[in-house]
Parts: C-alpha cells; sequence; structure tokens
C-alpha cells in the first residue's frame, strides 16, 4: 500500500489581509504564500501548510464554523497566556478532556473556531 500523507487544510475566510494578518502575526505562522488578488495565502504549519481561502458573500456560510483544525504546543498554558494577551478570543479555557487531552478553543476574526492542544499532557480522570 502506497503511504498517504496529508499536505493541506484550508479555512475560508471573508477578508483575506486581516486573516493574513491574525494567522501570521496573532498565531505565529510562517507565511509561505500569498496571492491577495485572489484571494488565497498558505503557510507553513509544521508537517501540513495551512491555507486561507477567501470565500465571496455568496459562500458566506463556509466562515464561522469549527474547522476541525488543531494547533499543537509545547506549553499549552503559556500560548494561551500570550495568545490573550496578542487578542485572541478563545471559548474555552485550557481543560484536560476526559479522553486524556489538554486543550483550548480560539476563535480567528472570521469565527472560525480552532484548536490549541498540548498532545504530550495525557490526564486520566
Amino acid at each position: 500500500m502506497v503511504d498517504v500523507t496529508i499536505q493541506y487544510a484550508n479555512i475560508y475566510v471573508s477578508k483575506i489581509r486581516q486573516s493574513i494578518d491574525f494567522y501570521r502575526d496573532i498565531v505565529g505562522l510562517e507565511l509561505q504564500f500569498t496571492d491577495e488578488e485572489h484571494g488565497y495565502a498558505s503557510f507553513n504549519a509544521g508537517s501540513i501548510r495551512l491555507g486561507l481561502a477567501e470565500v465571496g458573500m455568496s459562500q458566506d456560510n463556509l466562515t464561522g464554523r469549527h474547522t476541525g483544525v488543531g494547533f499543537c504546543t509545547g506549553d499549552l498554558e503559556q500560548t494561551y497566556a500570550e495568545w490573550v494577551d496578542r487578542g485572541v478570543e478563545f471559548s474555552m479555557k485550557p481543560e484536560h478532556q476526559p479522553w486524556g487531552g489538554f486543550m483550548a478553543m480560539f476563535a480567528d476574526p472570521d469565527g472560525n473556531v480552532s484548536y490549541l492542544d498540548q498532545p504530550d499532557v495525557v490526564h486520566s480522570g
């Protein structure tokens, strides 16, 4: 069987410039490519690339949703505190999950919800 990997994940946004600023300056991802004329940007996000795709008003139902995209950090509490200081809005503070994870939930300027996770923390409870 041939190995299959995930290389890209896209998040739909309404304003590409505002979203580039958020994911570069607030989240801290490295901007890899941008084409604002066509409403697209991509970031180096570790082993995958995170794409931002600007959608028109007729597709605004694609923004403001739970993305299922997880951002991993080695120190959730420190990253959470830094991002709060930078203005990130969290809908869930860092919490140990019943299944063993340690995570928080945040939203970008379009209301797209992602999670911030510290994957090496195991909590039994």
